[in-house]
Parts: C-alpha cells; structure tokens; sequence
C-alpha cells in the first residue's frame, strides 16, 4: 500500500507520529499486536481500509 501510494516508511512515520521501528514491526509482520489508534491513522494516511494492509495467517 505504500508503493501504491508512492509514500515512504519514513514519510508515513512522520505523519502518523510513530516511530520507525514499531512501523517497521508493523510492516514485517513482527509485531504481536496494533492499537485501533494506530490502525486508524494509517489507513487514514494511506486512504485504505484495514483489509487492504492486514492479513490473517493461520499457521503462525
């Protein structure tokens, strides 16, 4: 979704107030959870719903 958006981690970071690293956790899929705070303001930035930009994965 970013590259759709032509938008950068950093840009993206700057943004929604959050730092780098928990996006790039976000983005990795390391993180262990999201706060609907967050997941708001990405898809707010990013124009998209929280469908677009998360996936469930059984088998983790």
């Amino acid at each position: 979704m970013l590259a759709k958006r032509k938008m950068s981690l950093t840009e993206l970071s700057e943004r929604i107030n959050i730092t780098m690293s928990n996006l790039s956790n976000l983005k990795s899929g390391k993180a262990k959870a999201i706060r609907f705070t967050t997941l708001e303001a990405i898809c707010r930035e990013l124009d998209c719903q929280p469908s677009d930009i998360l996936e469930y994965n059984s088998n983790k």
